[in-house]
């Protein structure tokens, strides 16, 4: 603008608005280690946060007729435990993940609100179309690809918009909730062993030596496709997520694990 003219300059409107997706405290870790089984680590996990935000830069509106700087927050965790000898389960954890980063940003519309059932039923039918696509993509570079034939993954995933936990699961990796000094698991093995279980052929504690623990009944780049269990969970404040791979079958786990603590909404 030409010089002189009032309104070149810059000021911004006053006021934080920030959601109570935004004003969820959450603390992360994460650690993933070979161990002393394997020379090479078939798990991989992740941790990201996403969010959408406006911050109004210059406006000539009265003061609080829109805000400074609008945001809202969300936490997502996963991991993927791989199969299939070799490289071929190190490939496939790491495309498994790189594809759900993929397929997330590749969606035009992120939802935040879930106080609507209809939205959070959005959000849960997207998750486990993710899961979908990656186990049809991962077929497909089996078939293309004869080194990585039989090769598969696990994967967990935990998400959360504001006090709204979001939890899809396939495999044998599991989440867990740490809440008022108990753990909870959050998600059922897809093995054969836990099946037996369920129909009563054998007991939890024949379960924890039985020489088909491992056998999985699902997961991702499987033969028979994949259905992952999707489901929400509300948060109280000082909860804990642990999500966790299961490591080979000895005392030295090859492990990804991560976990958040959520704090109050203020």
């Amino acid at each position: 603008m030409a010089s002189g003219t009032a309104d070149t300059a810059e000021f911004a409107a006053s006021g934080d608005q920030r959601h109570a997706t935004a004003r969820v405290e959450v603390e992360v870790a994460g650690i993933s280690d070979a161990g002393n089984v394997r020379p090479n680590n078939e798990d991989h996990f992740l941790v990201v946060r996403f969010s959408r935000s406006l911050e109004c830069l210059q406006t000539n509106l009265p003061v609080g007729q829109v805000p400074g700087r609008f945001q809202d927050i969300g936490y997502a965790m996963a991991v993927a435990d791989g199969m299939g000898g070799h490289a071929a389960g190190e490939e496939a954890s790491r495309h498994a993940l790189a594809m759900l980063v993929k397929l997330v940003v590749m969606t035009p519309d992120w939802i935040f609100r879930v106080d609507d059932p209809a939205f959070a039923e959005e959000v849960m039918r997207r998750a486990s179309e993710r899961f979908e696509r990656i186990d049809h993509a991962l077929v497909q570079e089996a078939e293309a690809d004869p080194a990585l034939y039989g090769f598969g993954t696990t994967m967990t995933l935990a998400a959360n918009i504001g006090k709204d936990l979001f939890v899809a699961h396939i495999g044998d990796s599991r989440a867990y909730l740490f809440r008022g000094g108990k753990l909870h698991q959050l998600t059922r093995d897809h093995t054969l062993v836990r099946e037996l279980c369920e129909a009563g052929i054998i007991t939890q504690a024949q379960a924890a030596t039985h020489h088909l623990r491992h056998a999985l009944t699902r997961h991702l780049g499987g033969p028979k496709g994949a259905k992952p269990d999707v489901h929400q969970v509300a948060l109280d404040d000082g909860d804990c997520l642990l999500l966790c791979s299961d490591g080979p079958a000895t005392p030295c786990k090859a492990t990804g694990a991560m976990a958040a603590s959520l704090s109050a909404v203020v």
